[in-house]
């Protein structure tokens, strides 16, 4: 299956050289180009894309704006924040605008390539010089975060079963499935249904808002390891 992209970014070079190397892969197609949050949110609605890679500061509408547009109007294209650093207050409200990760524009072509396949598979994306350690300030200095449902975040927690929140907790330290697998003693396609069940019943999109979700809900103390 052919993933779909669009590459928005006020910069020209930046744009080209990730359409070429996306273009480049048997897997990926770059269905459109955008020079501003407008034409990226346009670009979208045309062309319905499986991932948007969109740069945190543009010109005429913004890339936190343009996510916040994309991931309430169009929840089937995944997005991925491109930014010149690696902890951006940009990026904090763009993960709860919806986004699916961030990856820095300094990117090497493999990660990007990667990246692009992760997200567009359902996982979520951050980028590899950015640790745990950013979820941790993130949730630390958002104590007033938005609702996201009637019930209080603590309350959600009730949906899961005690191996899910343990999930959750462990997701929430910023370990691999893999890692959670051994924490647990069981296989990683356990992990994987555990996983899943927890996004499934608490209504998120991805691991990394499953991440924010426990420090609001109070699963995990920021810093905590």
């Amino acid at each position: 299956m052919t993933i779909r992209v669009v590459v928005a970014d006020d910069q020209e070079l930046v744009r080209a050289g990730f359409g070429m190397i996306l273009d480049a892969q048997p897997d990926i197609e770059v269905v459109a180009e955008a020079c501003d949050g407008a034409e990226a949110v346009e670009a979208v609605r045309v062309h319905g894309p499986d991932v948007l890679l969109l740069d945190v500061r543009m010109p005429v509408m913004d890339g936190l704006e343009a996510a916040r547009r994309v991931c309430a109007e169009f929840p089937a294209t995944k997005v991925i924040m491109l930014t010149t650093f690696d902890i951006d207050d940009y990026v904090f409200d763009a993960l709860y605008a919806g986004a699916s990760g961030f990856l820095l524009k300094d990117v090497r072509r493999d990660d990007l390539t990667h990246g692009v396949r992760m997200v567009a598979s359902g996982e979520a994306l951050l980028a590899p010089s950015v640790t745990k350690r950013l979820i941790g300030e993130f949730a630390a200095r958002r104590p007033g975060a938005p609702e996201r449902a009637v019930r209080p975040p603590s309350r959600l927690l009730e949906q899961l079963t005690v191996r899910e929140q343990e999930t959750l907790r462990l997701l929430a330290r910023g370990l691999s499935n893999a890692e959670i697998a051994a924490e647990l003693v069981v296989s990683e396609h356990t992990v994987k249904t555990h996983v899943s069940n927890v996004l499934s019943k608490l209504g998120l999109r991805d691991r990394v808002h499953a991440v924010v979700f426990a420090y609001e809900a109070g699963a995990v103390v920021a810093g905590e390891v």
